[in-house]
Parts: C-alpha cells; structure tokens; sequence
C-alpha cells in the first residue's frame, strides 16, 4: 500500500545534479505558486481545515507551510553564497504549522507571499553559475549541503506538497459531492 504521506515518494538526496536537471526543478519552482493557486480554488471553504490525514496537516496549514519552507530555503541560498558553508538552524516545521497564523490565517497572505517569493528566488537561481550550485551550508542534522541538491529538495518539496493539496481537494470535493447527492 502506497503510504498517502508520500503521494510522490519520499525524497532521496540525488548523488549529482546536472545543469539539465536544474532547469527542471526552476521551472518546478516558477510554476508552483500558479499550481497552488489552481488547486485551492475549488476547494469549499468547510474543508480547508480538515486534515488529510489524521494527524496531518489542513490544506490551510500546506499553505501557509510552502512559502516558510521556501522562506529558509531562499535565505540558505543567500547565507551559502555570502559565506563559506556557513551553519544554517532548522526549525520545528510542525510547531510553526500548529501556530494561530497557520491554523487560522487567510490562504491569499501565503499565496501572495509565494508568488513574491518565488519571482525573488527565481531571479536569484537563474543568475547562479555552475559553481555557485557547488556552494553549501551545513545542515546540523545532514552535514554539508550543496546548493545544488538543496534545489533538488525543493523541486521535491513543491510538488509533494502540490500533490498533497490537490489530493486532499479532489477527495474534499467528492464528498461535499456526496453528501449533496444524498440529501436530494
């Protein structure tokens, strides 16, 4: 049975990523904030709150967690192109998900955050050189990790989450559906 926490498969740190295969996580990373937006669109107001699984988080919650992700992964880039592999913190990505903005806060502030965000970063990625790919930073828990895999991981992270979204609104949809169906 296919775990519905990895609707794309959990991700696996490339051993080497080529120029060819940048491109495609950048055009992953501009074409996501559109994705997003599509993919809450039809959902019902009454079901951006319930969880995709129990114990996960909400569509809402996905969506205020994209952009913050993104946030540090952006700020790690700066931080490994203006430092020499310089200690990056992690955070508790399931706390800041359980805090009131995340839990309650409108989805339009995220998804204007990341369309911004996103127009930033792509500037940022689109003017590295194949040696500003090889910089890193030092994750505590990971070790070294190179800008260039760190990419990878987003490409990953954006279309797990995009997964997960659309996902979560198909089977929402069906079941105001249902339930429409019934009463009638």
């Amino acid at each position: 049975m296919t775990d519905i926490r990895y609707p794309i498969g959990q991700f696996q740190w490339p051993s080497d990523v080529t120029p060819e295969q940048r491109a495609v996580s950048i055009k992953t990373i501009e074409t996501l904030p559109a994705q997003v937006r599509q993919a809450v669109a039809s959902v019902p107001a009454i079901h951006l709150d319930t969880p995709y699984r129990e114990g996960g988080w909400s569509i809402r919650q996905m969506v205020h967690h994209i952009p913050e992700s993104h946030m540090n992964s952006f700020i790690r880039f700066k931080l490994a192109l203006t430092e020499n592999e310089p200690i990056i913190k992690p955070y508790d990505e399931a706390a800041w998900a359980g805090l009131v903005d995340s839990r309650t806060g409108p989805l339009d502030v995220s998804l204007d955050l990341l369309d911004a965000l996103h127009r930033r970063w792509l500037i940022l990625l689109r003017g590295m050189s194949d040696a500003d790919y090889e910089r890193g930073f030092r994750h505590p828990e990971i070790g070294l990790v190179k800008l260039k895999s760190n990419l990878a991981l987003y490409d990953w992270h954006s279309r797990h989450h995009l997964a997960l979204i659309e996902r979560t609104a198909i089977e929402r949809t069906a079941i105001e559906r249902t339930a429409l169906s019934s009463k009638s």
